[in-house]
């Protein structure tokens, strides 16, 4: 399931593409077709998972070696008249993903807990979902630091796992509590999305 894991990081560049044209497309029924046709869409049937990723994933790629990797993993590839492609694969499957993307996140979250990149952060916890983050951190030092950044990525993590996970694009949400170690104290609250699409205003 590895090449996975190289789908999962592309969508991170998908979602933040998404985000930056959700203004636009507001403004622009042209823009907003082309937002739809960025969306991951996964429908979740009686014994299969079908997940249609869109071609601008894809930019860039032997079209026809990713399908080919994909399918040495049992899992059967639709190229669409769009250049998107349709994963289907059965229930079981879709849960090993599942399974291998959760450990992937939660190896990640270790990293950042132990790295030297990331002074301030004493301890990350989160839901089941990941959908809620909570950093603690040493107030003085992340205040002088640039460890706000973990917060971009748990955020896109999240997000990602959500949307593999079958959660409408339109319903996704993080929200990531940074928390003063020594008071407990919340110093920050960010939510995702939204908060990506203020950035991009």
């Amino acid at each position: 399931m590895r090449k996975f894991s190289f789908v999962f990081f592309v969508l991170s560049m998908v979602i933040l593409a998404s985000c930056s044209a959700d203004k636009d497309k507001k403004e622009n029924a042209d823009n907003n077709k082309q937002a739809d046709e960025q969306n991951v869409d996964v429908d979740k049937g009686l014994l299969n998972v079908e997940i249609t990723l869109p071609a601008s994933m894809f930019e860039g790629e032997d079209i026809d070696t990713v399908i080919a990797d994909v399918e040495k993993e049992g899992i059967k590839v639709t190229k669409n008249d769009d250049g998107s492609l349709t994963y289907k694969m059965s229930k079981a499957k879709h849960k090993e993903m599942m399974k291998e993307m959760e450990a992937s996140l939660e190896e990640s979250i270790k990293e950042m807990k132990g790295s030297d990149d990331y002074v301030s952060i004493k301890d990350i916890t989160h839901n089941k979902s990941f959908s809620e983050f909570t950093l603690v951190v040493d107030k003085e030092k992340y205040e002088d630091s640039m460890d706000s950044f973990a917060i971009f990525s748990l955020g896109i993590t999240g997000m990602m796992y959500q949307l593999y996970s079958g959660v409408d694009s339109d319903d996704y949400q993080v929200k990531i509590f940074t928390t003063d170690e020594a008071t407990k104290e919340v110093l920050d609250e960010t939510v995702y999305p939204d908060d990506l699409e203020k950035d991009s205003e």
